[in-house]
């Protein structure tokens, strides 16, 4: 729940002990002292409400009441006023004020207000957070694909890991997606706007490990296979965790606890991540995600490679099911690629390679494969592959490819 509340009121004194009264009560107290100091803090995105005195010098209470629902109309305005101005009250009311309060209050009946409109403000946030999802839809549920109940705790689980805001560990079998998955818990987070690096841990060493936390301020550090960091880096990683600055996603693909027993990952280390875990389910546990998946994948294939998608037949899914995938997501992408470009099937992934790497090297042996044939002519190969003259030499440029060199 949101504990933000705007405090604003020219005399210091009454400001002071306001405020005072709200940290008591566990609330977030921003004070100014006039419209002017407050302004800029009011928005459709103020995650709180406010609470303001009417009579000050300058701007009153009612422009400010007029200025919070000009910015957005669902913003709670709590105002202020001296002992017995009842139409003064009768014109707060009528103007939409949440709620009016005299001078001076029980610090009991304005904690009990501003809970109240701290309530409503929170519904009114989660509710456009609902629609917003609904229409342009979350990161969660726009990058993990999946119709299985376990796809669904996925995502279920990402967002949680987004919204919690601490150090999380994303787990799962070789193959499994722990980057991408490390990726859209960033995306899930109020860090989503900010840099997100990411790293393989094995051979980090510190300098280059705070490099990387600097670079991270304010967003997130994804360290892959979290085990392998070298012990003083650990140490290190330890420091900066406790110095904050970033947010720290760990990936990993062994068992944790193992290697803390063995020595090999700090137990301060395993301990701070053992607060958020994501796991990743092998496509074993989901066969029904494997057809989706292979859609997805032979659709994002075919337009990177400028292609119409080939069918996929019930033949093709069938045998798609039938196999155990013991490389997962990234295996199924691999065979997914070949499909795309009618290659003959691979069962054998290619590891550590992204689709659109995977595609740029089938892309550049059918480049090089048409100009062997073609002795190193360049209008003979671009024919053969049925491209025209300027995207053949562009993709020839692409890949550093000199017809010359065939001949």
């Amino acid at each position: 729940m949101t504990r933000r509340v705007l405090l604003v009121d020219d005399d210091a004194a009454v400001r002071e002990a306001l405020g005072q009264s709200l940290e008591l009560a566990e609330y977030d107290a921003l004070t100014a002292g006039s419209f002017v100091e407050a302004k800029d803090y009011i928005g459709p995105d103020f995650e709180g409400i406010i609470v303001s005195d009417i009579r000050m010098p300058g701007r009153d209470g009612f422009h400010l009441l007029d200025f919070a629902h000009a910015a957005d109309p669902d913003l709670p305005v709590i105002l202020l006023t001296g002992q017995g101005d009842i139409p003064m009250a009768v014109r707060a009311m009528s103007a939409g004020a949440f709620d009016f309060l005299e001078k001076p209050c029980a610090p009991a009946d304005l904690v009990a207000v501003i809970a109240r409109a701290l309530r409503t403000r929170e519904l009114v946030l989660e509710n456009r957070r609902l629609k917003a999802e609904l229409e342009s839809g979350d990161p969660a549920s726009r990058l993990i694909f999946g119709v299985s109940d376990k796809a669904a705790a996925l995502r279920d689980a990402v967002r949680q890991a987004g919204r919690a805001g601490t150090e999380v560990l994303v787990s799962g079998a070789p193959g499994t997606g722990i980057s991408k998955v490390a990726e859209v818990v960033h995306l899930c987070s109020a860090r989503a706007k900010r840099s997100f690096e990411k790293r393989a841990a094995e051979g980090l060493d510190r300098a280059a490990l705070e490099t990387l936390w600097q670079a991270s301020a304010g967003g997130t550090l994804f360290l892959d296979n979290i085990a392998r960091l070298p012990s003083d880096s650990q140490v290190a990683l330890s420091d900066a965790l406790d110095r904050g600055g970033a947010t720290l996603i760990a990936g990993t693909s062994e068992d944790l606890r193992a290697a803390t027993e063995e020595g090999r990952l700090a137990a301060e280390l395993y301990y701070r991540l053992q607060v958020i875990e994501v796991r990743i389910p092998a496509l074993a546990e989901r066969p029904e995600d494997i057809p989706v998946l292979f859609r997805h994948y032979v659709a994002q294939a075919s337009e990177q490679a400028g292609l119409s998608p080939p069918e996929i037949t019930d033949g093709v899914v069938a045998d798609l099911m039938s196999r155990d995938w013991p490389g997962n997501a990234r295996a199924l992408m691999s065979e997914a690629m070949r499909f795309a470009m009618r290659l003959p099937g691979n069962d054998a992934p290619a590891e550590g390679l992204g689709l659109a790497e995977q595609l740029a090297r089938v892309e550049r042996s059918l480049l090089e494969g048409a100009l062997a044939r073609a002795g190193g002519q360049a209008s003979e190969a671009a024919r053969a592959l049925k491209l025209p003259r300027k995207t053949f030499y562009d993709k020839l440029a692409k890949h550093g490819l000199k017809p010359e060199s065939f001949r």
